[in-house]
């Protein structure tokens, strides 16, 4: 099992960041908590579609779990739809954030919790 943490920084004591497709990296660790690899995330930078691009390049990399803090619908889709499961609640360094997941104590993301197009562009706030 493939567990993904995103994160601001490339090492595990980088802040767990709540933005799942514009995220720097992911942290990616085994079920028993070793670090397998550090995964920088191209989707970041995305004018637009971060969110779908950013669950592309973790569908390459087979991972099964995402934790993170908010995810939009598309995504969420996207992830949901190839088998990976996202909890949400990230808070602290990767490592604070990785052993709350171990501990149970992490919530189980079954629908969006960001609005579509909630990333760079608008900061999730309504433009008019």
């Amino acid at each position: 099992m493939k567990i993904a943490v995103s994160a601001a920084g490339s090492e595990v004591s980088a802040p767990a960041e709540e933005r799942f497709g514009r995220c720097a990296y992911f942290l990616v660790f085994d079920k028993q908590g070793n670090l397998q690899e550090v995964i920088n995330n191209e989707g970041a930078a995305s004018a637009e579609g971060a969110g779908i691009k950013t669950t592309q390049v973790l569908l390459r990399h087979h991972v099964d779990v995402v934790l993170t803090g908010r995810v939009g619908p598309k995504a969420m889709t996207a992830l949901s739809s190839s088998g990976v499961s996202v909890y949400t609640g990230v808070s602290g360094t990767v490592a604070q954030t990785l052993e709350k997941y171990k501990n149970g104590l992490m919530e189980p993301l079954a629908v969006p919790n960001a609005r579509q197009h909630s990333g760079i562009k608008g900061s999730g706030r309504v433009v008019k």
